[in-house]
């Protein structure tokens, strides 16, 4: 089977361009990593945390699923995928900093908003977005909430951040961490239409653009 024609071309590119000027970056990585951050981000196509932050190799730790969700503590059986990436960046890694990062135009989100109004949500996407079902439910029977879908979707893409934060507190090694102020964690949001990168307050929950 041939590697498709897009990834044998940017494959070619990036070892003519990107490798060959950083050879000793990636000898150097394959002795081990040590990044300072790791960044929670959503899957989607448009939002590549590397590219918004123009980090290089090793320079940040990132995982990536469905509208940038993390789900609480829960020594149940399963598949744990963030939870074991958030637990290796923590006690393997050392980061210093955790963002979470939402973003515009989000499909997760857009799910979760969804499921309210009954329509059809993927079998595996509905438990998942339903990590938002009471952020979702309260800002809906709230009565100062956006009237309209687009304002509804932005705030709900603001409060999933939140809901994130909240639940990588209830891990037990993460609580350590903050308590020992060997870790950080922040909340962001990337709007794509306008490249812009928005910061969250950690006491109000409101976000701030970020200057540039």
């Amino acid at each position: 089977m041939r590697i498709p024609t897009e990834l044998h071309e940017g494959y070619k590119n990036f070892r003519a361009g990107r490798y060959k000027q950083e050879i000793e970056r990636y000898l150097s990585l394959a002795e081990g990593q040590s990044p300072k951050t790791m960044i929670i981000s959503c899957a989607d196509s448009r939002v590549d945390p590397a590219t918004i932050f123009a980090a290089g190799p090793g320079e940040l730790f990132v995982v990536r699923n469905v509208a940038a969700l993390v789900p609480p503590y829960d020594e149940t059986g399963g598949f744990h995928g963030t939870s074991a990436a958030v637990q290796f960046a923590i006690e393997n890694l050392g980061v210093k900093n955790i963002v979470v990062m939402g973003h515009s135009f989000c499909g997760g989100v857009q799910a979760a908003l969804a499921m309210e109004a009954d329509q059809p949500v993927g079998r595996f996407i509905r438990p998942w977005v339903g990590l938002l079902a009471e952020a979702r439910d309260a800002m809906l029977n709230d009565p100062n909430s956006p009237a309209d879908e687009n304002g509804r979707l932005n705030l709900l893409e603001s409060l999933a951040v939140g809901v994130s934060i909240q639940n990588l507190s209830t891990f037990p090694f993460v609580k350590d961490a903050l308590n020992t102020g060997q870790l950080t964690i922040h909340g962001a949001r990337f709007s794509i239409a306008v490249g812009e990168l928005q910061w969250r307050n950690p006491e109000t929950g409101q976000f701030a653009q970020v200057q540039v």
